[in-house]
C-alpha cells in the first residue's frame, strides 16, 4: 500500500511545473542528508577517495548536492514515466553525435555506455521515444513487486524495448545485438569479485565488470557513450562519437579505458554521479575495506 501511495504522489507531483518539482527535490535532499547517516558516510567516503585534491568544505558541498540531485531525479520519474510526449519534448534535449544512433539498413549493432548518472532514466525515455531501434536493457528485479512493475512499465512505455534480467545470462543479449539491437548498458557498479577485474577508477583499484568490451566483441557492436544530466529545464542527453578501435583483444585494457572515460565525464558534473553506491566495496585480496 505504501508503494502504491508513493507512486500516486509522484504522478501527481509530476503534473506541477518543473521548477516546483526541483525545488521540492532540493528540500527533500537536504533533509535526507541530515538524517541518512550511513548513506551520507558512503557518499563522503567515495568523494574523499576520488577527489583528494579538493578541500573538505568543497567535498562536503558536493556531498549535499549529490543528495539533492538524487532526490530531484527520483521525483522526476513522476513526469518521465507519465507525462505526455509533448511535455517530454520540451524537457529532454539531445546533444552531441546523435547521428551515431540513427537507424541504418541493415541495423548496426550498438551499445550505449550509460553509466550511473542520476539522469539515466531520462536518457532511456528519450531514446525509446524518438529514435526507433530495438532496445535491450538489463535490469535487477526489485524486491517490492509493485515498485518492480512500475519501473518496468516506465521503461517499456515507448518504442521497442526488451528487458532482460541479469540472471538470464549473456546469450540472449548477444543474440539480440547481432540482429541489429541497441543495448543500453550500465556496467559501472560493484557486482562482486567473481565477475570483475580490478582496474583503476580515480586511481583506486576498483572491481569492474568487463561487460562492455565483452558484449561489444560478441555482439559485433559499435560503442558510444550516453550521459544524461539534469539541467534547470529538464535533461541534456549527450551522445559521444563512436569509440574508435574498440573493443580490442585486451579486455583489461578496454575496461580500463571505459573507467578513464567515465572519470572524465564525472569531473564535468561530479555531483550528478551515483555516489550513494558502495563503489569500492569489493577490495583486492588483503586490502582493508573503505566503508
Amino acid at each position: 500500500m505504501a508503494t502504491r501511495l508513493l507512486i500516486v504522489f509522484l504522478r501527481a507531483l509530476g503534473c506541477l511545473p518543473l521548477s516546483w518539482i526541483r525545488g521540492f527535490g532540493w528540500l527533500v535532499g537536504r533533509v535526507l542528508f541530515l538524517f541518512l547517516a550511513k548513506r551520507r558516510h558512503i557518499v563522503r567516503t567515495n568523494l574523499r577517495l576520488c577527489f583528494p585534491e579538493k578541500g573538505e568544505a568543497e567535498r562536503e558541498a558536493l556531498a549535499k548536492d549529490v543528495f539533492v540531485k538524487f532526490c530531484q531525479s527520483s521525483l522526476d520519474r513522476g513526469w518521465l514515466w507519465h507525462a505526455s510526449p509533448r511535455t517530454l519534448e520540451k524537457r529532454l534535449k539531445f546533444s552531441g553525435d546523435v547521428a551515431a544512433l540513427k537507424p541504418t539498413t541493415p541495423q548496426q549493432p550498438t551499445i550505449a555506455f550509460c553509466p550511473h548518472f542520476f539522469g539515466l532514466d531520462a536518457g532511456a525515455v528519450a531514446l525509446s521515444l524518438w529514435i526507433p531501434r530495438d532496445y535491450i536493457t538489463i535490469y535487477a528485479r526489485q524486491l517490492d513487486s509493485v515498485a518492480d512493475e512500475w519501473i518496468k512499465a516506465g521503461r517499456l512505455r515507448f518504442g521497442s524495448v526488451k528487458m532482460l534480467a541479469r540472471d538470464e545470462g549473456v546469450k540472449p543479449v548477444v543474440s539480440l545485438l547481432r540482429k541489429g539491437g541497441f543495448l543500453y548498458l550500465l556496467p559501472d557498479m560493484d557486482f562482486g569479485r567473481s565477475e570483475s577485474l580490478f582496474v583503476p577508477f580515480f586511481g583506486v583499484p576498483t572491481a569492474t565488470v568487463p561487460s562492455l568490451p565483452r558484449f561489444a566483441r560478441l555482439g559485433r557492436a559499435q560503442v558510444v557513450s550516453l550521459i544524461a544530466r539534469l539541467t534547470p529545464t529538464g535533461y541534456d542527453i549527450h551522445i559521444s562519437p563512436v569509440w574508435s578501435d574498440y573493443p580490442t583483444d585486451d579486455a583489461e585494457a578496454d575496461t580500463r579505458l571505459m573507467n578513464e572515460r567515465l572519470e572524465a565525464e564525472i569531473r564535468k558534473t561530479p555531483s550528478q554521479y551515483y555516489w550513494v553506491h558502495k563503489r569500492f566495496k569489493t577490495r583486492p585480496e588483503g586490502d582493508a575495506g573503505f566503508y
